[in-house]
């Protein structure tokens, strides 16, 4: 299967280390010097619908990549994300709260 970076565009991005959908390629890094595709981006998540910027973005290498289909990109990725602290119980923490 041949595909083209403005196809990527439209794929959504799978983990399938925990199944989470990571979101769709934005981006990709390419090495200038020989014209390989060293990893895909995918923007972060928007904080507060985003009017509080964004979370960082997901750069995901080549490597990791196991398996590129029609709609989804499937990717064997380890999340560094910090766990999110509980500062208590308030009338909204169930609902606004990850777990």
């Amino acid at each position: 299967m041949r595909c083209r970076i403005t196809d990527m565009h439209n794929k959504e991005v799978i983990n399938i280390s925990d199944g989470s959908r990571l979101g769709c390629v934005d981006d990709v890094e390419v090495d200038t010097c020989t014209a390989q595709i060293v990893a895909i981006v995918v923007h972060g998540r928007p904080k507060c619908l985003g009017l509080l910027g964004r979370e960082e973005d997901i750069v995901i290498g080549w490597r990791h990549i196991s398996v590129i289909g029609e709609d989804t990109i499937l990717v064997n990725y380890e999340c560094p994300c910090k766990p999110h602290k509980h500062k208590g119980r308030g009338i909204f923490s169930d609902i606004f709260c990850s777990r």
